[in-house]
């Protein structure tokens, strides 16, 4: 199924802040991320003046906040999460395992984790740009779902991209998940099978957004 352009809501604070008060690594600013410079190495509590005092989450604050945590991991808004929850619950298989199968077959993060992107953001960045193809054909669609067997791939026009070049270059030993496979000579990348909850390797309790979307 293809995604939808979607003007997306952003969070304009530092991105840093977001993964403080998760109180964990999400991976939004990439490379930086695996440095000394992430501010979960330097700082592991929440933002703001009473970030250091630990506060006692209901069970209502328990499953907002790990909805929240995975909107912000895979970089959507609350409308386009809560349209995939939707689509997980009319879907065979356990709803909390379809959703996240769904995050994970978006183009953009198919690009993030084949190495091309070095975050999601960026990944967005370079697909609205028109920078990949999928089986030939131009997507500029960042929440464009892939499917088993499509061939994702850098524009031969784009392959001399800066940003994508160096992403080569750093992330070669960035792993793949098994349900993809890799071509870094033709920059490109195949969609074996769709991603199964043992391939996501994101902290999320998904039972707990199901039990939210339940009440």
């Amino acid at each position: 199924m293809k995604g939808e352009k979607v003007k997306m809501a952003r969070y304009k604070d530092e991105q840093c802040r977001i993964c403080r008060r998760e109180g964990q690594k999400l991976f939004l600013k990439g490379s930086r991320c695996y440095t000394d410079k992430c501010s979960i190495s330097r700082r592991n509590y929440a933002p703001g003046q009473n970030g250091q005092k630990k506060k006692k989450l209901s069970e209502y604050g328990t499953q907002l906040r790990e909805k929240q945590k995975t909107k912000s991991f895979y970089g959507v808004s609350e409308k386009q999460f809560r349209k995939y929850f939707d689509m997980a619950s009319n879907t065979k298989g356990k709803t909390g395992e379809v959703l996240l199968q769904i995050l994970e077959s978006r183009l953009d993060n198919v690009v993030y984790r084949l190495g091309y992107g070095s975050s999601r953001a960026q990944a967005r960045m370079l697909i609205v740009h028109g920078a990949f193809e999928v089986n030939g054909h131009k997507v500029d669609i960042p929440s464009y779902l892939v499917k088993a067997g499509d061939v994702i791939a850098v524009r031969e026009i784009r392959k001399d991209n800066g940003a994508i070049k160096l992403n080569v270059e750093e992330n070669g030993a960035r792993p793949v998940p098994e349900w993809l496979e890799k071509n870094v000579e033709t920059l490109s990348g195949k969609v074996v099978r769709l991603a199964s909850r043992e391939d996501v390797d994101i902290p999320v309790e998904e039972h707990l957004i199901v039990e939210l979307y339940s009440k």
